[in-house]
């Protein structure tokens, strides 16, 4: 079971769109993946059209709950989902005076009865905090899907920081998968700067694939869909397919 961290400090970076559409890739190809939304705004747990009522990710914090008994399934087949609440951002006051906060995911998840998973992928929000730090501590790879825009680099600077003292303290581990390059449009001279940039500083761990920008792409979520259900056609759908097969390729 690859356990996946999809995190990026910086917001707009394509996040969920990156966990949702990877994850509908591996179904395709006959894959298990389950979905665990760490973000308060459960962009994805809204994609994935599930049910909040029920009970969701932040029950692993804060209850001894059966993780097992959180899953529930998605529109999607063969991916399943964790999914968030705006609860989640009140996670620090949650759990004020508890010891070793930033590893309850990781020993909750080691208890988990559902093995039969291929891939857990973990979506995390826009900041460095308490939810990105669990979601760093239980995961053997982290995916940084990172846009083709001068200020993500930036973003990119932060998180090597953070992943630096993670690896140190919390999970040593932790190693990088890659970093996807997401809405390129190499149209412009600024998009391509920004990807050779990139390339330069990191080398071979910036996939090969890129997630173009794509109109479909940004319409997929109003249907709650994929972009391979949405539009398998597409030039999205083509390059989650390409990233998936890499990202298959790149197994530890």
């Amino acid at each position: 079971m690859r356990v996946i961290t999809i995190a990026n400090q910086k917001g707009g970076c394509a996040k969920t769109t990156t966990v949702v559409n990877i994850a509908a890739c591996l179904a395709e190809i006959n894959l298990r993946v389950l979905v665990i939304d760490l973000d308060p705004q459960a962009n994805a747990s809204q994609w994935l059209d599930t049910d909040e009522s029920k009970g969701g990710s932040v029950e692993i914090f804060r209850s001894q709950q059966k993780i097992d008994d959180l899953i529930q399934s998605t529109g999607v087949e063969g991916v399943d989902l964790i999914p968030a609440s705006q609860e989640l951002a009140q996670i620090e006051k949650l759990l004020a005076g508890e010891l070793s906060v930033e590893t309850i995911l990781k020993r909750r998840i080691h208890k988990m009865s559902s093995k039969e998973y291929d891939f857990v992928l973990i979506d995390t929000p826009p900041t460095l905090g308490l939810l990105t730090l669990n979601a760093l501590a239980v995961a053997k790879e982290l995916l940084i899907p990172v846009t083709t825009h001068v200020m993500t680099l930036a973003g990119v600077a932060q998180l090597m920081n953070t992943v630096a003292n993670v690896q140190e303290l919390l999970n040593p581990d932790l190693r990088i998968l890659g970093f996807i390059p997401s809405r390129v449009d190499l149209r412009t001279r600024h998009s391509q700067e920004v990807l050779e940039s990139l390339i330069e500083r990191f080398g071979d761990q910036v996939f090969k694939s890129t997630i173009r920008e794509n109109v479909r792409l940004a319409e997929a979520p109003s249907y709650s869909e994929s972009i391979i259900k949405y539009d398998k056609k597409s030039l999205a759908a083509q390059d989650y397919r390409s990233l998936a097969k890499e990202i298959l390729h790149r197994a530890q």
